[in-house]
């Protein structure tokens, strides 16, 4: 997050289960699209609870610095590295996305800096890139990662339910940001002065019968349940309609021919 981010869903403890929950069903894919390479230095902005940064260090066998504005993220996710006993793989640093903690000898240093889930939670997603392009050395890569919410798709359509989402959309553009911000990736990298290089959409949905099926549906529960107040404030949708979807959800969930369809925009660019 930064300073002026504006995210709907807050830090309390559901919160940060529910994203430990999303590390757990996205981090495989999201690591084999960025295809990370032994030894390279990494710098992974607004990196939450600190599941993905941890799998990074693993992979690139180096220290990552990871970014995050939380006071509450922060220590979590110091916690979980430490029960994990991987308390040296990620140097936790507080800070804003716009005004990254790093030190004159670090700017224009690193390997890769990556972003997840974040762009969509900024007014300025443009001068969290910049930042980002910034930080990295000549030849470095900035990889983004984030949302296209119109890419979900729920079928059988569970009634009720979408028009929800798109009231959760909505809370978006009412705080300034960018709900479709996942198909300008290109676009924010390019503006950045960087060369894209290429684009992946990792999956993000499994349909009834698959053992990660039960947690997409109770994903997108916690996602309506943390940012009710959001939803109703756009007049999208109404408390008795709120409550009747998430009852029509929950049946959803338990219908053999249920599907969850949806794509993580994925973009990648290096600089010269």
């Amino acid at each position: 997050m930064t300073s002026t981010s504006r995210y709907v869903h807050g830090t309390h403890p559901e919160e940060q289960q529910r994203l430990a929950d999303l590390n757990a069903l996205v981090n495989r894919a999201s690591l084999a699209a960025l295809e990370p390479k032994r030894g390279e230095r990494a710098l992974d902005v607004g990196s939450g609870l600190g599941q993905f940064a941890r799998a990074l260090a693993l992979a690139t066998g180096t220290r990552v610095v990871g970014v995050e504005r939380s006071p509450e993220q922060l220590t979590r996710a110091e916690a979980l590295a430490h029960e994990g006993g991987e308390g040296g793989l990620v140097d936790f640093r507080a800070g804003d996305a716009l005004a990254l903690p790093l030190s004159s000898s670090e700017w224009g240093s690193f390997d890769l800096a990556h972003a997840r889930f974040l762009l969509e939670h900024v007014p300025e997603p443009q001068e969290v890139v910049n930042g980002m392009a910034r930080a990295v050395r000549a030849g470095g890569r900035v990889v983004l990662e984030d949302d296209d919410h119109e890419a979900l798709r729920l079928w059988p359509e569970p009634p009720g339910v979408m028009t929800v989402w798109r009231a959760y959309m909505r809370s978006y553009d009412r705080l300034g940001n960018d709900p479709l911000v996942g198909r300008r990736l290109v676009e924010l990298l390019a503006n950045a002065g960087l060369s894209p290089t290429r684009i992946a959409m990792p999956l993000f949905g499994a349909c009834a019968g698959e053992p990660s099926f039960p947690a997409y549906v109770a994903n997108l529960a916690a996602i309506f349940t943390g940012a009710r107040d959001a939803i109703l404030a756009t007049g999208g949708a109404s408390g008795e309609g709120f409550d009747a979807a998430l009852q029509s959800l929950a049946e959803w969930g338990g219908r053999r021919d249920a599907t969850f369809w949806f794509t993580v925009s994925w973009a990648e660019a290096v600089k010269a």
